[in-house]
């Protein structure tokens, strides 16, 4: 295969003109190359562990994931799209490393059962298997701000991929004793909950998809009109804000943290990260610690379309009134199907690779928004059938 295929991902141009419009513009969407592969994480009977406060593991597992695959691809000087949900993610990788991706996942997978119990299935689906079965899968790339770009997909083969990836008959990998080491650096999560901007009230995970996969760039244009019209510009939807970002420093956190990354404590490497940590209150008041928070908000991962919207939010309870009163219009024409969930915070994860300009933060709706939104979302789909 040629290495062009396995750039196809950054040779995308980055569009800058509003989301609404892109959605709606056939022409900045490209076929994603058939020889490249779908890959799904996803944490079985997450909603259970989230009804049982488990929201914290779920999402901490969820985000190791993302970053084990990102350390395999960055190595391989590849860029690749990914997408956060919570309680999983979802990556199209070409097939250059796959072999390493999943390897390392399995390790990953084994990890999580040993330290939290908590088990996290990995599937693939090759993307010519869902072209051969009728389903589509276009992408862009969408600037969300100078710093940070997202992509974009419609179609349904992500869905169509997940469905068989979570399906009774799909045969996951065995779980070789591997024994390379697991990759997780750059993994933090040293933020406490945080709550909403001075002038919003709460937090909102909301999940959406197209009744008819034929009309979802018109049908996704409306729900992010209605989002800018009732909430603004993006950036006064965003839920985190630097005044509001609380640094946490306890040990029980931090070993939280390592035992995700090595598998268990070491406390020499405990008690150094502990100073490092505590460095970090004097190093956010420098002039490169200020710019590192104005970046964190920038680079905050709050909008997900993967041939679904998901998002996390902030505004007032009556801005939320009127968002549902326009979601169930269009529920009504048969046009979408949602789910909500509304917490008084948010969380943060993050992948920080590089303080000065390469880290990015995944965002959910505190106790578990996207996996109580879409369990609101997937009881709507069972009454629809």
């Amino acid at each position: 295969m040629s290495a062009k295929q396995d750039h196809f991902f950054s040779n995308l141009p980055v569009n800058n003109i509003p989301l609404h419009l892109l959605l709606k513009n056939r022409g900045l969407f490209y076929q994603i190359p058939d020889d490249w592969h779908v890959i799904i994480t996803d944490i079985k009977n997450s909603t259970h562990a989230v009804g049982a406060g488990l929201h914290e593991n779920v999402n901490l597992i969820a985000t190791g994931s993302i970053v084990t695959v990102l350390n395999i691809a960055f190595k391989a000087n590849l860029s690749i799209p990914f997408f956060f949900g919570g309680d999983g993610a979802t990556f199209i990788a070409p097939q250059s490393i796959i072999d390493k991706v999943m390897k390392a996942l399995l390790l990953y997978r084994r990890n999580s059962l040993q330290n939290f119990n908590l088990e996290l299935r990995a599937g693939i689906v090759p993307v010519k298997a869902i072209y051969e079965r009728g389903h589509h899968l276009n992408i862009s790339r969408f600037s969300i701000s100078k710093q940070f770009s997202i992509p974009v997909v419609l179609g349904d083969g992500l869905d169509f991929a997940e469905k068989i990836i979570k399906g009774k008959d799909y045969l996951f990998a065995d779980d070789e004793q591997a024994d390379e080491e697991l990759d997780l650096s750059g993994m933090q999560c040293r933020w406490d909950k945080i709550q909403p901007p001075e002038n919003s009230e709460e937090v909102v995970s909301l999940i959406a998809i197209a009744q008819d996969c034929n009309q979802q760039a018109e049908v996704f244009s409306k729900v992010i009109s209605h989002l800018d019209k009732i909430y603004g510009s993006p950036e006064k939807r965003q839920p985190i804000s630097i005044p509001k970002l609380i640094f946490r420093t306890s040990f029980n956190n931090l070993g939280r943290e390592m035992r995700h990354r090595l598998g268990k404590i070491k406390w020499i490497e405990l008690i150094k990260t502990w100073f490092i940590n505590a460095y970090g209150y004097i190093y956010f008041r420098t002039e490169s610690g200020k710019k590192y928070l104005n970046q964190l908000v920038e680079m905050s991962d709050t909008l997900v379309i993967d041939g679904r919207i998901n998002t996390v939010i902030t505004g007032t309870a009556s801005q939320r009134a009127k968002l549902q009163k326009a979601l169930d219009q269009l529920e009504l024409k048969n046009e979408i199907l949602y789910g909500i969930y509304v917490s008084g915070e948010s969380v943060m994860s993050c992948y920080v690779r590089d303080l000065e300009d390469d880290h990015i933060h995944f965002v959910d709706g505190a106790e578990g928004g996207y996996t109580k939104a879409a369990a609101v979302l997937k009881a709507k789909i069972k009454n629809k059938k």
